[in-house]
């Protein structure tokens, strides 16, 4: 009798243990479900996403495909250095992002005291030029002059092209933009300097050969 009990609780126990088996398996099948349909549902949202973000680039861009300037070039057009400054630093790089392709080349210069310092950057707006990229800068499309107690800031001409500029009578610091073949951003910022020392800054980039490549690497 007590043999008969002991196998009959041996098989009770043995169905158990599959029965547990059994079930512990089909929750790990059913949370590897759940993962998978979690990550179909991500993949889904970035797809979408991603298209989101190639609509508004063609958007941006208007359909152009443009070639930007190779920022070697723009590079090149940094100015040795400055008057009382040399240049400590020179930067280049493309970026291309969701069919947005922008070029763009940066000079830092500093007299020897470090009490004073003046950045270049120059930037090929590449298929963002005309209307929808300078549409980032308000200035671009109207009149602005504005003055305070503690300096300025208004729309201008420099050498011809439409230009924007900003300036801090208390720090003596300062902005000059300038868009070129409404392609081209030069904007030069300066600390502890004047405006003069600003523009001139500006004049030493040679803006006419940024003009001359306007129409380049367009695909027409």
């Amino acid at each position: 009798m007590r043999n008969n009990l002991s196998i009959s609780f041996l098989i009770f126990a043995f169905m158990f243990f599959i029965s547990c088996g059994q079930s512990e398996e089909e929750k790990v099948q059913s949370e590897a479900e759940k993962i998978k349909e979690s990550m179909s549902e991500m993949e889904k949202e970035a797809q979408n996403r991603q298209k989101s973000f190639e609509q508004m680039g063609e958007a941006l861009t208007e359909g152009k495909k443009v070639e930007t300037i190779d920022f070697r070039e723009l590079r090149n057009l940094l100015p040795e250095s400055l008057s009382g400054m040399k240049r400590t630093n020179a930067t280049g790089e493309k970026t291309t992002s969701f069919g947005l392709s922008i070029s763009h080349a940066r000079g830092d210069y500093s007299d020897e005291e470090g009490t004073k310092s003046i950045d270049i950057d120059i930037t090929d707006m590449g298929n963002m030029a005309g209307f929808a990229g300078m549409a980032m800068y308000a200035w671009a499309f109207g009149e602005f002059d504005r003055e305070t107690d503690s300096g300025y800031e208004k729309t201008t001409t420099f050498k011809g092209n439409r230009a924007f500029e900003k300036f801090d009578t208390v720090n003596n610091s300062g902005t000059l933009s300038v868009i070129v073949g409404k392609r081209f951003i030069v904007q030069v910022e300066g600390y502890n300097v004047s405006m003069a020392e600003i523009k001139d800054a500006a004049g030493s980039v040679d803006m006419s050969k940024l003009d001359s490549w306007k129409d380049y690497g367009i695909e027409k």
